[in-house]
């Protein structure tokens, strides 16, 4: 048991910013799971630490519990909930981290969450057939990950995926069949709230997507707010007198940029391939084709 807890402990640590959010959700899932078994056994007074930590749609009750706006998409009470999340946000996180970094993927998980409550507390609030259903709560990562699925989707929208039944089918059609589940599904009385908060994040993904294509990333806000939080949590070391650096460092709208610059280059080089065969490639090329496989 050591040993499987020391082996979590490493790949959390040494995992990728995808990988961290996989372990949080699936944290705070097991904690609220243990809470309740607990309470439920031992006839204690029943402990809502989901309802805690969950958004609500009464705008008072939200200025009680501002941080709901955060946590929430961090919460699940449903076995098949959090397991298909998490699968979701494994298989589109994987294909995001092809083009952008981790705190691009980090960041874009907080602005479709952010977007998906936004959208949930406008519609609760206005829309008369959810007014008249009344004040509720909401929880679950959904729009967090439907921001990412979109924003892969619509960044790299020639990008295959082989499904069971169909084979091949580009991740753009799938992003369009899920966003138009959930459009056909905001009449639904068993989840309402959800289905409206999935397209405020979908929305965040597909605005991320066609602004970054034109030079400009929406998330840079949030990466700098969540980078001052982190830092609020750094041991404070003995500061260096002076600091030389000669060679500037890449952020993340560069790095991401190079990712993108190198990937058309390679895709180009791949048509080059397919049509006129290893000869017709440059030295170059092939170098440039040789090192790509290796990575």
């Amino acid at each position: 048991m050591a040993d499987i807890i020391e082996r979590l402990k490493y790949r959390y640590k040494n995992g990728s910013v995808m990988i961290k959010l996989i372990f949080i959700n699936v944290a705070v899932f097991l904690c609220i799971k243990i809470v309740g078994i607990f309470c439920t056994l031992f006839n204690l007074n029943w402990v809502d630490t989901a309802g805690f930590l969950a958004i609500p749609s009464d705008p008072q009750a939200l200025l009680r519990r501002v941080w709901t706006f955060f946590t929430y998409m961090f919460v699940h009470e449903d076995f098949l909930h959090i397991l298909f999340n998490m699968l979701w946000l494994y298989w589109f996180g994987s294909l995001f981290m092809q083009f952008f970094n981790g705190r691009s993927l980090g960041s874009l998980y907080v602005l479709g969450g952010l977007s998906g409550a936004v959208l949930y507390l406008l519609a609760f609030n206005t829309i008369p057939y959810y007014v008249l259903m009344g004040q509720g709560q909401m929880i679950g990562a959904s729009a967090a990950v439907m921001a990412i699925v979109m924003g892969v989707s619509f960044f790299r929208p020639d990008m295959r995926l082989n499904l069971f039944l169909l084979g091949s089918v580009k991740i753009i059609y799938i992003a369009i069949v899920v966003f138009f589940i959930d459009f056909l599904s905001l009449d639904d009385n068993a989840n309402p709230g959800g289905h409206i908060a999935h397209i405020g994040g979908a929305l965040a993904g597909y605005i991320f997507a066609i602004n970054y294509k034109n030079g400009r990333d929406i998330t840079a806000w949030i990466s700098r707010a969540l980078d001052a939080f982190a830092n609020l949590f750094k041991p404070r070391g003995k500061q260096a007198k002076m600091k030389v650096s000669y060679r500037r460092a890449e952020n993340d709208s560069d790095y991401n940029y190079r990712k993108h610059r190198e990937t058309e280059d390679i895709d180009a080089i791949l048509d080059k391939l397919k049509q006129s065969g290893y000869g017709s490639l440059t030295n170059e090329e092939k170098k440039r084709l040789f090192d790509a496989s290796k990575k």
